[in-house]
C-alpha cells in the first residue's frame, strides 16, 4: 500500500526529539509528528505524551518532493469541547445617594475653601515663605 496525504495508518515511534516524533510506518518509511500535531492540549515536552515503542495510529498530512512524511494524531482525536461561556448575572443598581441641593452647596463651599487655601500657601512660599522684606543695614 502506498501512502498519500489523508491515508490514516499505524505505526510505532522510533524516537522523540524536542520538536515532535519520528515513526516508522509500513513499507520502512520514517514519518515526523511536530510537536504542534501530538495533542489538542499545549505539548510542552513530547515525552509526556509519548514513549518509544509506543504504537499509535496516524494521520498522514504531507509528503514531499525529498520524501519527507508530516504525520498527526491530533488530527484523529475528537475536537475539545467548547469552553462554555461564563453566565453573567446583572448587577443589581447602586442606589443614588439624594443629596439635597443645600448638601451639595455646602460640599461645593468646603471644597473650593480647601482649594483657596492650597493655593494661596502654594503662592506665599514662591514670593519667599514668611512675607517679611529685607533692609539694608
Amino acid at each position: 500500500m502506498a501512502l498519500e496525504v489523508g491515508a490514516i495508518v499505524e505505526g510505532e515511534v522510533s524516537g522523540i526529539t524536542n520538536f515532535g516524533a519520528f515513526v516508522q510506518l509500513p513499507e520502512g518509511k520514517v514519518g515526523l509528528i511536530h510537536i504542534s500535531e501530538v495533542s489538542n492540549v499545549y505539548v510542552k515536552d513530547v515525552h509526556d505524551f509519548l514513549k518509544e515503542k509506543d504504537k499509535v495510529t496516524v494521520k498522514v498530512l504531507s509528503i514531499d518532493e525529498k520524501g519527507k512524511i508530516g504525520l498527526s494524531i491530533k488530527q484523529l482525536m475528537p475536537p475539545p469541547a467548547p469552553k462554555k461561556p461564563l453566565e453573567r448575572r446583572p448587577m443589581p443598581p447602586k442606589p443614588v445617594p439624594t443629596l439635597t441641593f443645600e448638601d451639595k452647596l455646602s460640599r461645593f463651599l468646603k471644597d473650593s475653601d480647601d482649594r483657596l487655601l492650597d493655593l494661596k500657601r502654594n503662592t506665599e512660599s514662591k514670593r519667599g515663605g514668611r512675607g517679611a522684606s529685607r533692609k539694608n543695614d
